[in-house]
């Protein structure tokens, strides 16, 4: 029986993100037909594509078994899913290609969610902050991850929560898509700090064995900590790269010359 669940899960691990990629190159299609002058990124396409083939690669063979055979191989699981494929699939710029390939009605429909009040006080950093990077520390700090990871549903809620919550994160720190609600640059990189402190902090108080409680032997616990404390700094690196890279420092304006015979 675990045979053919593995079989399905990793039949279900390809499938949805080959769907997923099939609707996006559909809308990019339409983006390119509704205005060929503006057209659609390719480098986006390629992100989203490499997000969604990070997700297949996580949540399929080799991966997956040894992500449920070894906390090692979990701690692969989580960084691809929950860091590395949410990075690209926001750089991909999903909404705005919504945006972009919606008829007129539906455009405004979505952008009135965007700016709702609900979705503004979802893309708030504090918020993406605890649902991605505390739920790490509820996570392998209290009995929660033995008690999810004891049934296969568990696992996908794991997988759905690493997913969303990274992809909101990523979004409100990085993303292209518009985020009315999105602080300034200094700002992020605050919060984008305290991610990478607490991922550390996790990372070493696990490698210790100082308060974690994962029922698994202290040489997988060890080597997850290890992979968790340097894929982690990697993963959020690229994050504040993506980050730099849409800084745009305002331009004092120089005295002229007016101001010069003033003065």
């Amino acid at each position: 029986m675990m045979g053919h669940g593995a079989h399905v899960a990793g039949l279900s691990g390809v499938l949805l993100p080959v769907l997923a990629l099939v609707a996006y190159l559909h809308l990019a299609g339409r983006a390119r037909r509704r205005n060929p002058v503006l057209g659609w990124s390719r480098w986006r396409t390629a992100s989203f594509g490499t997000g969604l083939a990070l997700t297949a690669v996580a949540l399929s063979p080799p991966v997956a078994p040894f992500a449920h055979a070894d906390f090692r191989g979990h701690m692969v699981q989580h960084l691809l899913v929950g860091m590395y494929a949410p990075l690209a699939l926001v750089l991909g710029a999903p909404v705005t290609l919504l945006l972009r390939a919606l008829p007129v009605a539906g455009a405004r429909r979505l952008s009135a969610v965007v700016h709702s009040r609900p979705a503004r006080l979802a893309a708030h950093p504090a918020i993406a902050l605890l649902l991605s990077t505390g739920g790490v520390v509820v996570l392998y700090f209290t009995p929660l991850y033995d008690a999810v990871t004891a049934r296969p549903a568990g696992h996908w809620l794991l997988h759905v929560h690493f997913l969303l919550s990274g992809c909101l994160f990523a979004h409100v720190i990085a993303g292209p898509d518009p985020a009315p609600a999105r602080p300034g640059v200094r700002a992020r990189l605050v919060y984008l700090g305290c991610a990478i402190a607490v991922h550390a902090v996790a990372a070493q108080l696990m490698y210790g064995g100082f308060w974690v409680d994962v029922h698994a032997p202290i040489p997988e616990v060890r080597g997850g900590a290890e992979i968790m404390y340097y894929g982690g700094d990697i993963a959020e690196l690229l994050v504040a790269a993506a980050l730099v890279s849409t800084w745009r420092p305002e331009r004092r304006p120089r005295p002229g010359r007016g101001a010069l015979a003033r003065g």
